[in-house]
């Protein structure tokens, strides 16, 4: 074979590669009123306190999906905001997980200084590739992902969040 052969060879094999990611993270979900897929649903999350969370026991009910981190500010100041939406909205069918994209030991102790009434998982760094599936090709910190009783993405969130935000999605998600 003569060099060209092997450098568009090389290219096409790279294309196929890169197609291949690609299609993996578009099972996850893609734009708005996307459905992420089976893959999505699977995952399970180690929680801090114990236990287990499993995303598959929250589908079908409009779900708000945090990714943060105790050495994110942002993220720290949306959590009384998150939490105050839990407890407002849990009796109209909605849940509110929030996904640590952060070590388990600072993750317990902030919370054991700052308790919070909905779920978190601990992602780890895993985290933050799960969040680029979703829409945040950064892995930006804090980022929101909301998704509605049917399980299509609603809307995403990249920076902190705001009332309005919350009162808007709450709105959109058929409560």
């Amino acid at each position: 074979m003569n060099r060209r052969t092997w450098i568009l060879g090389g290219v096409a094999a790279a294309a196929l590669a890169g197609g291949a990611g690609f299609a993996s993270r578009s099972r996850l979900s893609g734009g708005a009123g996307d459905t992420p897929g089976a893959e999505f649903w699977a995952l399970r999350f180690e929680q801090p306190g114990g236990g287990e969370l499993a995303l598959a026991s929250l589908r079908g009910a409009p779900l708000l999906l945090n990714f943060w981190a105790t050495w994110c500010p942002p993220c720290i100041r949306e959590m009384p905001l998150i939490d105050e939406f839990h407890r407002q909205q849990q009796a109209r069918g909605w849940h509110v997980v929030g996904l640590a994209i952060d070590s388990p030991t600072p993750v317990r102790e902030f919370l054991a200084r700052r308790p919070v009434s909905f779920p978190i998982g601990l992602a780890g760094l895993d985290g933050s590739e799960l969040a680029r599936t979703l829409g945040n090709p950064e892995g930006s910190l804090p980022f929101t992902v909301v998704l509605g009783r049917d399980d299509r993405v609603i809307e995403r969130k990249l920076g902190s969040l705001k009332p309005a935000d919350l009162a808007r999605w709450a709105s959109q998600a058929g409560t």
